[in-house]
Protein backbone atom coordinates (compact mmCIF):
# COMPACT_ATOMS: atom_id res chain seq x y z
CA UNK A 1 0.00 0.00 0.00
CA UNK A 2 1.29 3.25 -1.15
CA UNK A 3 0.46 5.75 1.70
CA UNK A 4 0.37 9.95 1.26
CA UNK A 5 3.14 11.89 2.30
CA UNK A 6 1.06 13.50 4.98
CA UNK A 7 -2.53 12.91 6.49
CA UNK A 8 -4.79 15.21 8.59
CA UNK A 9 -6.06 13.82 11.43
CA UNK A 10 -8.06 14.99 14.77
CA UNK A 11 -8.99 13.18 17.89
CA UNK A 12 -12.16 13.55 20.07
CA UNK A 13 -9.84 13.42 23.20
CA UNK A 14 -8.30 16.97 21.81
CA UNK A 15 -11.07 18.39 19.95
CA UNK A 16 -9.12 21.89 19.84
CA UNK A 17 -6.37 20.14 18.40
CA UNK A 18 -5.72 19.39 14.59
CA UNK A 19 -2.90 17.52 13.21
CA UNK A 20 -0.40 16.31 10.54
CA UNK A 21 1.00 13.08 9.84
CA UNK A 22 3.82 13.14 8.04
CA UNK A 23 4.03 8.90 6.87
CA UNK A 24 7.55 9.25 5.53
CA UNK A 25 11.30 9.15 7.18
CA UNK A 26 11.41 11.05 9.42
CA UNK A 27 7.93 10.41 10.58
CA UNK A 28 5.98 12.84 12.81
CA UNK A 29 2.98 13.94 14.04
CA UNK A 30 2.56 17.80 14.14
CA UNK A 31 0.33 19.35 16.42
CA UNK A 32 -1.15 22.53 14.06
CA UNK A 33 -2.65 24.64 17.02
CA UNK A 34 0.06 24.53 19.43
CA UNK A 35 2.35 24.37 16.96
CA UNK A 36 4.23 21.27 18.15
CA UNK A 37 6.10 18.48 17.14
CA UNK A 38 6.41 14.71 17.95
CA UNK A 39 9.19 12.62 15.84
CA UNK A 40 8.12 8.91 15.38
CA UNK A 41 11.72 8.15 13.94
CA UNK A 42 15.40 9.15 15.56
CA UNK A 43 17.07 12.03 14.19
CA UNK A 44 20.39 13.74 13.77
CA UNK A 45 20.11 17.66 14.33
CA UNK A 46 23.53 17.90 14.55
CA UNK A 47 24.39 19.45 10.79
CA UNK A 48 22.92 22.68 9.52
CA UNK A 49 21.73 20.71 5.93
CA UNK A 50 19.72 18.30 7.98
CA UNK A 51 17.94 21.09 10.63
CA UNK A 52 17.29 22.98 7.36
CA UNK A 53 15.63 19.65 5.93
CA UNK A 54 13.87 19.20 9.30
CA UNK A 55 12.10 22.68 9.12
CA UNK A 56 11.22 22.41 5.27
CA UNK A 57 9.44 19.63 6.21
CA UNK A 58 7.40 21.03 8.94
CA UNK A 59 7.34 24.07 6.87
CA UNK A 60 5.51 21.61 3.91
CA UNK A 61 3.35 19.81 6.04
CA UNK A 62 1.88 23.42 7.79
CA UNK A 63 0.99 24.41 3.81
CA UNK A 64 -0.83 21.17 2.98
CA UNK A 65 -3.05 21.38 6.49
CA UNK A 66 -3.41 25.23 4.98
CA UNK A 67 -4.66 23.56 1.78
CA UNK A 68 -6.82 21.07 2.73
CA UNK A 69 -8.67 23.34 4.91
CA UNK A 70 -8.72 25.78 2.06
CA UNK A 71 -10.65 22.24 0.15
CA UNK A 72 -12.68 22.20 3.38
CA UNK A 73 -14.39 25.76 2.76
CA UNK A 74 -14.73 25.75 -0.49
CA UNK A 75 -17.15 22.61 -0.33
CA UNK A 76 -19.20 24.07 2.62
CA UNK A 77 -19.29 26.73 0.14
CA UNK A 78 -20.97 25.27 -2.88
Amino acid sequence: MKLPKFLMADNSNYPEDLFVVHTEFPRFILNVEEEDVEWLDTIEESDEDATNEINSLIEKAFAFCDEEIEKYEEEDEE
